[in-house]
């Protein structure tokens, strides 16, 4: 739990603070973009919540903090309340867990609601409040994972949904050889008719994302905005298996027709089709200046 001893002397006084065990993921910043930024490093609170929206996020925030770092003054009367607003719908019937996990960095995941079966996308913390509400919303079905790394709390989502965990064999390991489902090759697959997983190595060996109604992409490590560039674009000091690789991965996957761009790291970006396209092609020009 944050503290208010090690709080850092960068927030502006009031009710929300960040402590110094922050460890930059980012992860409040975009959750809640009016309250918190970045300086010297780490989060911190530069504007208090001044509405009901802001105070809602700053909390949604707080929660899904990976090291809980962020704490207020003040013991909040609400957070049960708060609480129940996980999974937090982005569009339709698909939602983002929160309640990230350090074991991933953070990483977000997600969470579609359909009548066949329900689907997380990569793993959150496993966190009462959140297995309740998804316990709610029909249970999982599949735990499908982009790759290696943000694998989080699987085993336990898997042994209390009895969901099937899907998994590339080239992500495989010691923590996740007991994958339900292993995918291999590069081959894109046809889960259901409204769903396809797209292999697309490169950031890892194994690294696949999943395209959802040809509306919604979830790319893991893959794929994301970048706010400072102003388009999107892959992780180029964070590739650990082959940047070449990825890029011959990111034009097959231009391929493809989506709207959302919905990643474990970096931030979401929604747009028409069309626009999507030009966009995935200033992020392969981009990647390629960068070899």
């Amino acid at each position: 739990m944050a503290t208010l001893q090690k709080r850092r002397s960068e927030n502006i006084n009031g009710n929300f603070y960040v402590d110094n065990t922050c460890i930059d993921c980012d992860t409040c910043r975009w959750m809640a973009p009016e309250v918190f930024h970045r300086d010297n490093n780490q989060s911190a609170v530069y504007h208090q919540p001044t509405n009901k929206n802001e105070e809602l996020e700053a909390f949604q925030a707080l929660l899904s903090c990976p090291t809980a770092s962020i704490g207020t003054v003040e013991k909040p009367d609400n957070i049960k309340q708060i609480q129940q607003t996980f999974p937090i719908l982005i569009d339709k019937n698909v939602y983002h867990c929160g309640y990230h996990a350090e074991k991933s960095f953070a990483a977000a995941s997600y969470f579609i609601q359909r009548e066949e079966g329900n689907i997380l996308i990569d793993s959150p913390r496993f966190s009462p409040p959140l297995v309740k509400q998804i316990e709610a919303m029909g249970g999982i079905h599949y735990l499908y994972l982009t790759h290696k790394d943000d694998v989080a709390d699987h085993e336990k989502f898997a042994q209390h949904f009895g969901c099937e965990r899907i998994l590339h064999v080239d992500d495989i390991n010691e923590k996740t050889q007991g994958v339900e489902i292993q995918l291999s090759g590069n081959e894109t697959l046809e889960l259901s008719p409204d769903l396809l997983i797209i292999p697309v190595p490169g950031h890892t060996k194994g690294h696949t994302v999943l395209l959802y109604q040809q509306k919604y992409l979830f790319t893991g490590d893959h794929l994301a905005w970048s706010s400072s560039l102003n388009h999107l674009y892959g992780f180029h000091r964070f590739c650990w298996y082959n940047w070449s690789e990825q890029i011959i991965s990111m034009k097959k996957l231009a391929n493809y027709s989506f709207e959302w761009i919905l990643p474990g790291h970096g931030h979401r970006y929604h747009s028409d089709q069309e626009t999507m396209k030009q966009q995935m092609q200033q992020c392969i020009s981009w990647m390629m200046e960068q070899t």
